[in-house]
């Protein structure tokens, strides 16, 4: 399995940052920057190759990476944010991944999508509906990518930023969430509940690994008791700004037909 990742420093503005449904408390930008830093770390000690995306001082929220696209197979949908001041964001990384050899179609207006909104596992790709992706942005995700084999599920999100502030999966398939802030778990085939909210974020490292914020010990302790090793990072200037541990990469795990570098 390839194993990239696309990464992309903090801006200085990083306090700046916009949020939508919890209160505003003071970001340390001098400390998230040391704990991107031990995130990219956990990502290479893990096996994963990361490229950084240019750093963009002027966005605040530039360090989310994984809102610029959602990638499939061999091709990227370039996002188009539901916020406008996160527009800029998308011109660098839509650089960086087709530099990789990677296929890119634009989501384009009046379509929105911001790429933490999209869940997949396997070949289902659940797109949260909510205050950043629109229905006609879901629609053209899945005109790029149904053709090459994946099935676009519609989920309903009214309280959280993202879907995968809501949601995320296990190795095996099992769709882990933080229950008061999903909006039908009747969605998903599997649903298991995470007693704190930020257990229920996690990236897939391997078949075995996840990674998770250091913030939901007992999250972790229920995850290592269904066989998986947790791998613990400390994000917490990152969930001050709705932030989590996907928003931070974006993961290849498909090589492209026709790699350049």
């Amino acid at each position: 399995m390839t194993k990239l990742a696309l990464v992309r420093p903090p801006s200085p503005r990083l306090a700046e940052g916009i949020v939508t449904h919890i209160d505003r408390s003071p970001v340390d930008v001098a400390l998230a920057m040391r704990q991107w830093v031990g995130y990219v770390a956990a990502l290479n000690e893990h096996g994963w190759t990361t490229y950084e995306v240019p750093a963009a001082p002027d966005c605040p929220d530039s360090a989310f990476v994984e809102d610029t696209m959602v990638v499939f197979r061999d091709v990227a949908a370039l996002a188009r944010p539901g916020a406008d001041e996160r527009k800029p964001e998308v011109a660098a990384a839509a650089d960086a991944i087709r530099a990789l050899g990677y296929r890119t179609v634009a989501i384009e207006a009046p379509g929105t999508l911001d790429g933490g909104d999209v869940l997949k596992v396997g070949t289902t790709i659940y797109v949260g509906h909510g205050g950043r992706t629109n229905p006609e942005g879901i629609a053209q995700l899945a005109a790029a990518f149904e053709p090459l084999g994946a099935t676009v599920v519609t989920v309903p999100l009214s309280k959280v930023l993202h879907l995968k502030s809501a949601v995320t999966a296990l190795p095996d398939g099992t769709i882990i969430g933080w229950e008061p802030v999903v909006d039908d778990a009747s969605l998903f085939p599997t649903f298991l509940a995470m007693p704190e909210e930020p257990g229920a974020h996690v990236v897939l490292l391997d078949d075995t690994h996840v990674l998770m914020s250091s913030d939901a010990p007992q999250s972790a302790a229920l995850i290592r008791a269904r066989g998986y090793e947790p791998v613990l990072v400390d994000i917490s200037e990152y969930i001050k700004l709705e932030g989590c541990v996907t928003c931070l990469s974006v993961r290849l795990r498909e090589a492209p037909t026709t790699p350049t570098v």
